[in-house]
């Protein structure tokens, strides 16, 4: 048997993802409401055009004096009040105190807030005993940002506190990047949707659904396509008229009689990228793109190998094409349970996280990895990272996990 050793199979995960990230940048921008921008990529600076606050506000609910005319035990005499929305017109005097509440605006003049805790009221007086140097308790105008301020930069994902922010400098409306179109293609013969009644040799249809639902939480617009048969002039048809900037294949990848999904798409001028990966699970993982330059992903068909791929190299696919960043970040753990060598493909392990006595975090894998088992992956936290030609580890070593997004 001949070994194919073609610069495309066999790829560590670093240069798969190279190459399938390559020539990957931002599709196009689009304004929209602060109501539509949450789990957006900005596409440009937030930049504040006033003061946040705009003014000197109280920090807490008090009386607002001139500091140099303040003693202890000096009584005032009270001359009106700040609320939130409805300042005190005038200047601060001398010998005055101006009843003001958190939040609202500091009297020209004043620059002293006694707490109402420590000022004793008697009528049109009120006389305070706060010590020798009590704190301002102002909010000084701008503290938060200044007009011409870079509140948010390009590239970052608007949250719900990126989300404040932006709503708190009066901006109303987000540049934002258009989301890439993502189709989501399943083969094979085996394959029924769910409420359909299978025959004894088939199975339910679960990889779109849970591809198109990390999309959606990814960045990108997902649509489902009806799942083809083993026919590979069936899936060039469905392929040919769709709309997407990106198509995502499950199965129909392994090496032998079925490996259809890339034979169909020749017929539509597929170069390939990337034809396999040194990755476990996941080598059948391809990629390229159709001669009228839609990109094409193709995942393994086993649940736990299409899921663990999209993590690797789907994911940072749709950050790229909004313009965010691509980087997969690990994070350090300490191994629980002794794993044995890896063997010559990298090997990302379904690990469920955990915290020890002494605040270190913990990753122990579960014992059967298997790529078909979708019930592993509803239980774990993480993919655990071995290197490829890895030695065993033991309990207490050092390993890297990707933590992933649930909820």
């Amino acid at each position: 048997m001949t070994t194919l050793t073609t610069p495309l199979r066999n790829l560590t995960v670093e240069d798969a993802r190279a190459r399938i990230l390559a020539g990957a940048q931002r599709l196009g921008i689009e304004a929209v409401t602060l109501e539509h921008s949450l789990g957006r990529v900005l596409a440009a600076p937030m930049i504040a055009d006033r003061a946040q606050p705009p003014f000197d506000a109280s920090a807490m609910d008090g009386w607002a004096i001139r500091r140099a005319d303040y003693a202890p035990g000096k009584t005032f005499t009270i001359a009106g009040e700040s609320a939130a929305g409805k300042a005190y017109p005038k200047a601060a005097q001398a010998g005055e105190a101006v009843r003001i509440f958190t939040g609202a605006s500091v009297p020209a003049d004043a620059d002293l807030v006694i707490i109402q805790e420590e000022a004793v009221r008697d009528g049109d007086t009120v006389r305070f005993e706060a010590g020798e140097n009590p704190k301002s308790n102002i909010r000084p105008a701008g503290g938060d940002f200044r007009s011409g301020d870079v509140l948010l930069p390009e590239g970052v994902v608007i949250d719900p506190w990126r989300l404040s922010l932006v709503a708190s400098a009066g901006l109303a409306s987000v540049p934002v990047a258009r989301r890439p179109r993502v189709a989501i293609l399943a083969t094979g013969d085996e394959l029924v949707p769910p409420g359909a009644t299978p025959r004894p040799d088939q199975i339910f249809e679960s990889g779109s659904f849970s591809l198109a639902a990390l999309i959606q939480a990814w960045g990108g617009e997902a649509f489902r396509l009806k799942a083809q048969g083993d026919d590979a002039a069936a899936i060039a048809a469905t392929v040919e008229p769709i709309e997407a900037d990106l198509i995502v294949t499950i199965g129909g990848a392994s090496v032998g009689d079925h490996d259809l999904v890339k034979p169909a798409l020749k017929t539509l001028g597929l170069t390939l990228a990337v034809e396999t990966v040194a990755v476990r699970p996941g080598k059948p993982t391809w990629s390229g793109r159709l001669a009228d330059g839609r990109r094409v992903l193709g995942l393994p068909g086993n649940p736990a190998s299409a899921l663990v791929c999209a993590e690797l190299f789907l994911k940072p696919l749709l950050a790229a094409l909004t313009g965010a960043d691509p980087t997969i970040t690990m994070t350090p753990a300490r191994l629980v349970a002794a794993l044995p060598a890896t063997g010559p493909r990298e090997h990302w392990m379904r690990a469920r996280l955990a915290f020890d006595a002494e605040g270190q975090l913990t990753a122990t894998p579960f014992p059967d990895q298997d790529s078909s088992l979708i019930g592993v992956f509803s239980q774990a936290d993480a993919l655990l990272r071995r290197g490829a030609g890895a030695p065993p580890a033991q309990v207490g070593d050092r390993v890297e996990v990707l933590v992933l997004r649930r909820g």
